[in-house]
């Protein structure tokens, strides 16, 4: 099994940033990590997503260029860096592991089999 455990959400005015954390723990092998995210009235959406042992890595369009995905393989850790952020930034982020990857389905949460529990970030402004 695999546990998540996400940190780094908050409140923030437009144009500003934030930076969300992941841990992972368990004995599971790791092949994807990932961030979505569901704002209210939406479903969830995929964000951005990182290949663990290649650094590889895949955005949604609505965030390129503002967000980065990255992973610290020794602390099984995945980092989403949030710069330039907009009020439809505003949302539950969820963090997910996949132990396969498919260019088909990496931006669907199908995919994933593990889910962290989601932090806010709220964006006003």
């Amino acid at each position: 099994q695999v546990q998540l455990v996400e940190s780094g959400g908050g409140s923030v005015q437009a144009g500003g940033s934030l930076r969300l954390s992941c841990a992972a723990s368990g004995r599971t092998a790791l092949y994807v990590m990932a961030w979505f995210r569901q704002a209210p009235g939406k479903e969830r959406e995929f964000v951005a997503a990182i290949t663990w042992s290649g650094g590889s890595t895949y955005y949604a369009d609505s965030v390129k260029g503002r967000f980065t995905i990255s992973r610290d393989n020794a602390k099984n850790t995945v980092y989403l860096q949030m710069n330039s952020l907009k009020p439809e930034d505003t949302a539950v982020y969820y963090c997910a592991v996949s132990k396969t990857f498919s260019h088909n389905y990496y931006a669907k949460d199908l995919m994933y089999n593990y889910w962290g529990q989601g932090t806010q970030v709220t964006v006003s402004s």
